[in-house]
């Protein structure tokens, strides 16, 4: 804890009211949106159909738009589209509180989905605009604060929602309220390099998709988002298969608990080490090798049967350790690279793109997943989807080696003034 305060100290302040904002982010949207589905279902009384369709809009209007927002901060500025993209979050959430027709909540999940696709992209150029050559560090700090509020908000959220999910939806309001308020306040103006302002829309976008080097890292880091997010999919999943669907809550906090508390205890030093050892390109490779191994042990115990309950929670435990680690391990670097691959710029823009093309393989990967899971389980084959993942994990760290041998992970020169001028202001 005092190596991550003195991290943090050792920033300057645009970059410390990044990392708190994006804390409070997160608190605020994990103390509603894992009890929005029961809400939906339960309280409004919503079909199926239509508690899918909410979801479903709230995930395309963030993930299909993460490019438009990346464009427009280029464009217009990183703080006015962060503040922006809160302010957004305050309506959405605001109309959650009070509305039930199916129409208008649709209205009010799409404004949050938005709102993320207009401040995600943003922080993340600034941060690495502001952190200049200590990105890989910056962003370290970076997921620590991203994982402490994952791991509070719900429980924030589990208190109050037990009185009422509209209190909820009014305090997470009142959270992106404030932080609108602080940013607006302590966030440092930037400002956008005008050598890309003349340019059309288009022409940035095809200087993105024409990068040939940053796209290939694009493709093929969507293995390693695949495998991350099976820890909201496939790891719940298999805990209702070990516990039974009614006993697996218990089970299932521990998972999201486990992957916390590795990135907020473990984050430091685990880039630290890496960097040592490897430095940023090696460890990607290695990081992601890590991701693929943390579903070994569901492999081998794919079930209780023949070791019983007790090996099948530890298997299950054991592979959402590794997949933090190897999640803690590649992240800063990810980030770092990406800017690298930009050369310094039109870097939100790089940033939307790439969300963008991992958002979609986040939704293939998932389909794919919850498609065959239920059916290799009932064909008494369960072991065969974490050898899947595994493989998906192997062939994701393969690309990222070929790509580190073939010099197109070599980080592209960053031009002077670029990143400087765009977060000028805050010395």
């Amino acid at each position: 804890m005092r190596r991550l305060v003195a991290e943090f100290r050792s920033f300057d302040r645009a970059s410390r009211v990044l990392m708190v904002n994006q804390f409070s982010i997160n608190i605020g949207f994990y103390m509603l949106m894992p009890y929005l589905a029961g809400y939906l279902s339960g309280s409004i009384g919503l079909a199926a159909w239509a508690v899918g369709l909410v979801l479903g809009v709230r995930n395309f209007s963030q993930q299909g738009l993460f490019l438009v927002g990346g464009t427009l901060a280029d464009r217009l500025g990183y703080k006015p589209l962060i503040v922006a993209g809160c302010l957004l979050r305050v309506a959405g959430f605001g109309l959650l509180a009070v509305v039930q027709s199916l129409p208008a909540i649709l209205v009010a999940s799409a404004a949050t989905g938005f709102a993320g696709a207009l401040f995600n992209p943003a922080v993340r150029a600034y941060l690495a605009a502001d952190a200049g050559p200590r990105r890989v560090e910056a962003f370290a700090v970076f997921n620590v604060f991203y994982q402490a509020g994952i791991l509070l908000g719900p429980l924030v959220g589990l208190a109050l929602t037990t009185l009422d999910f509209r209190i909820t939806c009014l305090v997470a309001a009142g959270v992106f309220t404030a932080l609108t308020i602080t940013q607006i306040w302590a966030l440092p103006a930037a400002r956008v390099d005008d050598v890309h302002q003349p340019n059309r829309v288009l022409h940035d976008w095809r200087t993105v998709a024409t990068n040939r080097p940053f796209v290939l890292f694009a493709v093929a880091m969507v293995g390693s988002y695949v495998l991350l997010f099976q820890i909201y999919l496939a790891l719940p999943l298999q805990a209702a298969v070990i516990t039974g669907a009614a006993s697996s809550t218990a089970l299932v906090t521990s998972i999201f608990v486990i992957s916390s508390l590795v990135a907020i205890a473990g984050q430091m030093r685990i880039t630290a080490w890496f960097s040592k050892l490897w430095g940023p390109q090696r460890s990607l490779v290695i990081g992601m090798s890590v991701m693929a191994v943390g579903f070994a042990p569901l492999a081998i115990v794919p079930g209780t049967s023949p070791l019983g309950v007790t090996a099948a929670v530890v298997a299950l435990l054991l592979s959402a350790g590794l997949l933090a680690v190897g999640t803690a391990a590649v992240f800063p670097f990810e980030m770092d690279t990406v800017v690298a691959l930009s050369g310094g710029r039109l870097v939100a823009t790089h940033y939307g793109f790439y969300q963008t093309v991992v958002g979609i393989g986040i939704l293939l990967g998932n389909l794919g997943t919850g498609a065959v899971f239920g059916s290799l389980q009932a064909a008494q084959m369960g072991s065969v989807i974490w050898v899947m993942l595994i493989a998906i994990g192997v062939g994701c760290a393969t690309a990222l080696h070929r790509l580190e041998r073939s010099g197109h992970l070599r980080a592209a020169k960053v031009e002077p003034g670029h990143a400087d001028s765009i977060a000028a202001g805050h010395a």
